[in-house]
């Protein structure tokens, strides 16, 4: 008879369900499927080293496991987040005494794989060279940027994808009998509960264990959890969304190309998104600068002063009162006439004089503040624009000696950079016209 000591706490629901066969998983149809990659992976029985690159909790773990058991292997898993050259070590040496006693091969599964540094991941590639152990990765870091090119290049990447709506409600009702067989769930409130999970499958299962705690309450028995009963029982969840990494980036590139797409409503999905995400509202303020002056320019002259003034409005009124200043700043540059003529113009030029010699400031362009500066020619012939008709010294040089016109700054025709065009056309053709006198 076991004492009350004795007794074993049941596993997180997570860790219940996890799935035991490639069956069971929910979601990576897209890898799992008949004729998809790891499923032709797993039937081969030949294992690979890989990379499973995706977000939290969409089975990067459960597929190394599953790999082990599918390819016969040992399985050693550590996490980059705790463990060091020790524990490698540690790891390394369990795999040789498998091959050595048994013959066997080992998976050895690398959680947070972004997280070691270029010599922990470089310690690895001898043993996944001479086949001491297959080597598995989880990243939710692209490992373009966070992985080794020698380790990469010796690894499969696989994208694992956030789960649909409909796999997260399949996961649910695999948790519903498991956890709570003789309650019912409104339809809301599963819709609430998947809504939260926002596409990660262990969100979800943490969140119907939250559910069953608060149902399993002695004094307050409930039978039917309805909406109102999961939003109260439920801690506020934020949106997925890193900080520092892809997810970030991605965002913010969402938003700068809806931007600069014309469309006011997706503008202002993704910059809804990053502030419910946790992004500084001050960063949001100067990438909607940029977006003014890289997007819309000299075709509305007002997105630029509108985009500083909103980015000032939220300093002065903080969260969350500014943040209605900022995405009024993102609606105006999503309908604003579009042109990026001045920022390429911009790039242009500088591209060009860093490769270019210095070339010498023309004579007539120097400044001469002193005497000896005017007898050595600086500022002869200048011809002062104001005095000029249409106020301007047409057929005038401004470029260096012998620089050929680049054109640069070639406006659009839209908004104001169509009048600007038809000026410019227009200075053009007195230059020709002075040319011919």
């Amino acid at each position: 008879m076991s004492g009350l000591f004795d007794s074993t706490p049941p596993p997180p629901l997570a860790e219940a369900l996890r799935p035991k066969t490639i069956e069971e998983v929910i979601g990576q149809t897209h890898l799992l499927a008949a004729g998809k990659p790891l499923n032709l992976a797993f039937a081969s029985g030949k294992p690979h080293s890989m990379i499973l690159w995706g977000p939290p909790g969409v089975g990067k773990t459960t597929l190394a496991r599953l790999s082990a058991k599918a390819f016969d292997r040992e399985f050693i898993a550590i996490s980059a987040v705790l463990a060091g050259v020790k524990e490698i070590r540690e790891s390394i040496e369990l795999a040789q005494q498998s091959m050595a006693q048994y013959g066997k091969q080992t998976i050895l599964f690398v959680d947070e794989i972004h997280r070691f540094n270029k010599s922990q991941q470089d310690a690895l590639l001898p043993h996944v060279e001479s086949g001491l152990f297959t080597f598995i990765g989880a990243t939710t870091e692209n490992p373009s940027f966070e992985v080794n090119s020698a380790l990469l290049s010796r690894a499969q990447v696989y994208v694992l994808k956030s789960l649909e709506a409909a796999e997260l409600k399949q996961l649910f009702e695999r948790a519903h009998q498991h956890a709570l067989p003789d309650v019912q769930f409104a339809d809301t409130a599963i819709d609430t509960l998947i809504s939260n999970a926002d596409g990660d499958a262990r969100r979800l299962l943490n969140l119907v264990e939250q559910i069953r705690n608060a149902v399993l309450t002695p004094n307050s028995p409930v039978q039917m959890v309805d909406q109102h009963f999961v939003e109260n029982a439920l801690t506020v969840q934020a949106r997925r969304f890193d900080k520092g990494g892809d997810h970030f980036y991605d965002q913010i590139s969402a938003l700068h190309k809806s931007v600069r797409g014309s469309n006011p409503d997706a503008a202002l999905y993704w910059f809804c998104r990053m502030l419910d995400g946790g992004a500084d509202p001050r960063y949001l303020a100067r990438r909607i600068i940029r977006m003014a002056w890289e997007d819309i320019g000299l075709a509305d002259p007002r997105a630029m002063q509108l985009a500083n003034d909103a980015a000032q409005t939220f300093e002065r009124l903080g969260s969350p009162e500014g943040e209605l200043a900022l995405g009024q700043a993102v609606v105006y540059l999503a309908v604003a006439s579009k042109s990026n003529a001045s920022y390429n113009a911009f790039n242009a030029a500088r591209a060009y004089v860093a490769q270019d010699q210095s070339k010498p400031v023309p004579n007539h362009l120097r400044n001469a503040p002193t005497k000896l500066m005017k007898e050595l020619g600086h500022g002869k012939e200048y011809r002062y624009a104001h005095d000029e008709p249409h106020g301007y010294a047409a057929g005038e040089t401004y470029l260096p000696e012998g620089m050929k016109d680049p054109h640069w700054y070639e406006p659009v025709e839209r908004g104001l950079e169509g009048q600007i065009k038809e000026k410019m056309a227009f200075l053009r053709k007195l230059d020709e016209e002075s040319k011919k006198k």
